[in-house]
Parts: structure tokens; C-alpha cells; sequence
């Protein structure tokens, strides 16, 4: 990145603009926030549950190790605080603009396949039996199918195992960051500085464990957390490549747009340069056209002159 052009693109000064720009992109992610509360509220799928299944179901019902409300925290307000340490660093409002809104819709396009999925598939979560029977008595209609006894909105989450919507968001938010640190650091610079895939891995090993400690929780199989975690980095690579080349290309450290910026204001500057020079060149030329008159006359001339002795010399000599 030309490190000169850093500095000139600041949230005062192109700040609006960029917003005005997308602001389509900015009214589909307002859409996709009223669409993931709309799923929220629909009933999952209540997939028929048979006493042969409660082997795999019995699982004990505790708490979550990685609360709910700490999802967000550490998956969107943790890159975006980074996002705006970066800015500070480098104001370039491009990238800040862009890395909050590739974030967001990363997160938000997996919500919204997540809990899409969640409603459809209706996989019982391991610790079903003691949401369905929390007496521990289990009862069965004559089809063989649960009849739970337990809170319904204990139950209706009971349905909600596959995939794991922590591990989709860890995954979205933290691969993203991921994918951004790799660019800014120049992870891929093919200079052999090995240390620095330490600060790229390590938002993956957060999503990691917390994907391990839903299955630890007895809240969802291994099955919920891989699905889970692939959904959530695929749309993440997704995301950060519609703002941001591969973080091993050349310009890995910048988005599409700062350089499009920046080759537009270089060819401006050109063009300007070459404007301005266009008199001088014209008044060079001139100059050189002038000089070469009195050179072509005076040789002119000078044939003229012999032309005319010649002449003479005939009329002399008695040949006219």
C-alpha cells in the first residue's frame, strides 16, 4: 500500500460519501435484521422422537458455558473495536467502513441460514430427554413419539440443535477478524515470518473452543459444531472478498476501493501534469520551426544567387 496516500481519506472528509455509496448494502442488512427476528419467532420443527432415540438424548441439562449475550461481544464489538484501532493508526475510512459493514453482513448472513436451518432440520439437542421429561418420567403416544411434559420454551429450544449457532457466529465474526489481521500483518508476504500466523490463528482458536464447549455443555452434538463452524468461515471468506483482495495478494492490506482511489487520483494527477506541460511543448516546437526558416531561406537564396550568375554567364557567352 503507498503508505503516502494514508491519511487522506478520513471519516470527516469522505466519511458520507462512502456511506451514501452503500446505502443499498446498508438497507439489505437493516432487511436481514427484521428476517432473523421473524425466524427467531417461528416454531422449529418438531421432529418425532422415539424412547429407542433417549439413548443418545439423556445428556444432563446445565448451563451454557459461553453465554448468549457474550456471542456478540466477542464476535462483533471485539472486531470492530480492532477495526477502529486500525483507522486510528492509518485513517483510511475505506477500510473502516468496509470492514464494519463485511462484518455485519458476515454475521448476519450466517444468523439468518443458521436459525433457518435450525427451524428445518429440528434435531433434538443431547440433553432433549430432561427438556421433554424433567421428572425424569418419560411418556410416549401410541406412535411411539414423545409427550413432553416440560416448559414449552425449554422444549421448542430442545429442537434447536443443528446446527450450532454459537459456533456459526464465532466463526463468522472471528474468521473474518482472521482474514483481516492476515492482510494488515502481510501473513503471506513470502518472507518466511512464520510468528505471524500466531495472531491470524488465534480468533480461530477462540471460535474453536467455544464450538468444544457446546458439546461440553451436553447443548449440541459434534455433527451441530463442525456444520456450524464451516458455515460460519465460508460466509465469512465470502464476505471479506467482496471488500478486500486475498490477504496473499500484493495489495492484501487494502480494499478494492482505497486502490481504485488511488489509481483514479494518480491518473487524474497525470493527465493535470501533461495538461499543463502541452503549452511548453507547443511553444518548443515553434520555437524550432522558427529557427529552421532562416536556415531553408538563406539555402534557398543561395541557389537563387547561382541560378542567376548562371544565367549571366550564358547571355556572356553568346548561348541566349
Amino acid at each position: 500500500m503507498d503508505e503516502v496516500q494514508l491519511g487522506s481519506h478520513t471519516i470527516r472528509s469522505h466519511g458520507f460519501a462512502i456511506a451514501r455509496t452503500h446505502m443499498h448494502d446498508w438497507l439489505i442488512l437493516v432487511l436481514l435484521v427484521v428476517i432473523w427476528v421473524v425466524i427467531l419467532i417461528i416454531h422449529p420443527f418438531y421432529r418425532f422422537v422415539g424412547k429407542d432415540m433417549m439413548d443418545d438424548l439423556r445428556y444432563p441439562l446445565q448451563s451454557n458455558t459461553v453465554p448468549v449475550w457474550a456471542v456478540p461481544m466477542y464476535a462483533v464489538l471485539l472486531p470492530m473495536l480492532i477495526f477502529i484501532f486500525v483507522y486510528i493508526r492509518r485513517r483510511d475510512v475505506y477500510d473502516l467502513h468496509h470492514a464494519v459493514l463485511g462484518l455485519l453482513f458476515s454475521v448476519l448472513v450466517t444468523a439468518v441460514i443458521t436459525d433457518s436451518i435450525k427451524n428445518a432440520v429440528g434435531r433434538p439437542r443431547p440433553d432433549f430427554f430432561w427438556r421433554c421429561f424433567p421428572d425424569g418420567k418419560d411418556v410416549y403416544d401410541k406412535w411411539g413419539n414423545v409427550i413432553c411434559h416440560g416448559d414449552k420454551s425449554v422444549i421448542r429450544e430442545g429442537h434447536k440443535s443443528f446446527p450450532s449457532g454459537h459456533t456459526s457466529w464465532s466463526f463468522a465474526g472471528l474468521g473474518f477478524l482472521s482474514l483481516y489481521l492476515s492482510g494488515k500483518i502481510k501473513a503471506f508476504d513470502r518472507r518466511g515470518h512464520v510468528a505471524k500466523l500466531c495472531i491470524v490463528f488465534l480468533p480461530l482458536l477462540v471460535a474453536s473452543l467455544v464450538g468444544i464447549s457446546r458439546v461440553d455443555d451436553y447443548w449440541h452434538h459434534w455433527q451441530d459444531v463442525f456444520a456450524g463452524g464451516l458455515l460460519g468461515l465460508v460466509v465469512a471468506t465470502f464476505c471479506y472478498l467482496q471488500f478486500y483482495p486475498p490477504p496473499y495478494d500484493a495489495n492484501g492490506s487494502g480494499t478494492y476501493a482505497y486502490f481504485r482511489v488511488i489509481e483514479e487520483s494518480t491518473a487524474n494527477t497525470t493527465n493535470t501534469i501533461n495538461a499543463a506541460n502541452l503549452p511548453n511543448a507547443m511553444t518548443g516546437e515553434i520555437q524550432i520551426a522558427n529557427q529552421q526558416e532562416p536556415t531553408d531561406n538563406g539555402f534557398m537564396g543561395m541557389h537563387l544567387a547561382r541560378n542567376s550568375n548562371s544565367v549571366l554567364e550564358d547571355v556572356e557567352s553568346g548561348k541566349s
